[in-house]
């Protein structure tokens, strides 16, 4: 698997797509190959795809450090321990001063299965933002 394969399944789809969703992939070069893929629609909240020999990773990037209610943020990050659980194929990090909500999958799922953890990662960013308004400035 590699980003230039999920870069055509995803952009091919047109009305059959398993989400209901429709993508647009633009791949970037770099020492590491990155596939930045936006839903129509949530253009606002990118979803960054890189391909290792391992894994598959999806990162969305939510919010920076600095849109942080600064006396609220202890208790953004105990909510954010107790949210990743319950939270379905998502985690949360912080990529230096940056938090987002990332997903990893097999190197041998299915591109079905990948668009599916797209669509599901990027529901998730969504809910997180609006849940986590209090928190931000």
């Amino acid at each position: 698997m590699n980003i230039h394969k999920i870069a055509q399944y995803l952009n091919d789809l047109a009305d059959e797509s398993v989400t209901g969703h429709s993508f647009d992939c633009q791949p970037i070069a770099g020492e590491v190959d990155v596939l930045q893929i936006s839903i129509v629609g949530r253009e606002e909240l990118p979803i960054f795809v890189s391909v290792t020999d391992d894994q598959i990773l999806c990162i969305t990037y939510l919010w920076g450090e600095s849109e942080i209610v600064s006396d609220k943020r202890a208790e953004m990050m105990e909510t954010m321990l107790e949210m990743n659980m319950p939270m379905p194929l998502s985690s949360f990090a912080k990529i230096d001063d940056k938090y987002a909500v990332f997903g990893a999958l097999a190197i041998s799922s299915s591109l079905a299965e990948i668009e599916h953890e797209l669509a599901v990662l990027s529901d998730n960013a969504i809910d997180v933002i609006d849940d986590f308004s209090e928190y931000l400035v």
